[in-house]
């Protein structure tokens, strides 16, 4: 599998990867010198890919469900899938886009901060709230791989600036994200490799 360590849709496959005991020979690439085997298997050249002898997984939800279709042994999959996608979409579409223009200021300097960040509430943070204030999980009481799917993405958006997120009156989704950065599957997936070069 074609990877990168920080970065979040890679993340998410390793974990799941990780959880359903599947072993990978794992590449970690360096996102500037991109290596001509991992753009022959995948042209759009973003990790992560998962090359299976059948077949090629470009897509992190793809290997999700394929990880989970092979071994599944606490039940991440058996989820309502239209409340699962409607998390995915969310997340992957509109909250990704804000994401993006709030980590990466210099890019984007026709917008403001403060907006952005009020959007980004508004969209995602206080959804995630509302939903962890019931339930310790976002599908439930018992953890699925849309918690692994979009936890991730919180945690970037928390590093952006961790003391105004610190600041922000969500406890639940605190909590909820320093039990997956404490969690010794999260851990395990992070380790530092080196560079694969072909």
């Amino acid at each position: 599998m074609y990877s990168y360590r920080r970065c979040p849709y890679a993340m998410r496959a390793r974990m799941t990867l990780k959880y359903s005991g599947i072993q990978v020979e794992h590449r970690e690439i360096d996102l500037r010198n991109k290596p001509q085997s991992l753009l022959m298997a995948s042209p759009k050249g973003t990790v992560p890919v998962l090359c299976l002898e059948e077949l090629i997984l470009e897509q992190s939800i793809d290997i999700i469900r394929w990880s989970l279709a092979q071994s599944d042994p606490d039940g991440w999959g058996l989820v309502d899938e239209s409340l699962a996608q409607h998390w995915i979409e969310k997340n992957d579409g509109p909250f990704k886009t804000l994401l993006d223009q709030y980590k990466y200021p210099n890019r984007y300097l026709d917008l403001n901060q403060e907006i952005l960040l009020n959007e980004a509430r508004e969209l995602m943070l206080e959804p995630l709230e509302l939903s962890l204030q019931s339930s310790q999980y976002l599908l439930g009481n018992k953890m699925s791989w849309v918690d692994v799917a979009i936890f991730p993405f919180i945690r970037q958006f928390s590093m952006v600036n961790p003391q105004r997120f610190q600041g922000l009156p969500f406890d639940s989704t605190k909590k909820w994200l320093k039990q997956h950065l404490d969690s010794e599957l999260f851990q395990s997936v992070m380790h530092q490799y080196p560079i694969w070069l072909d």
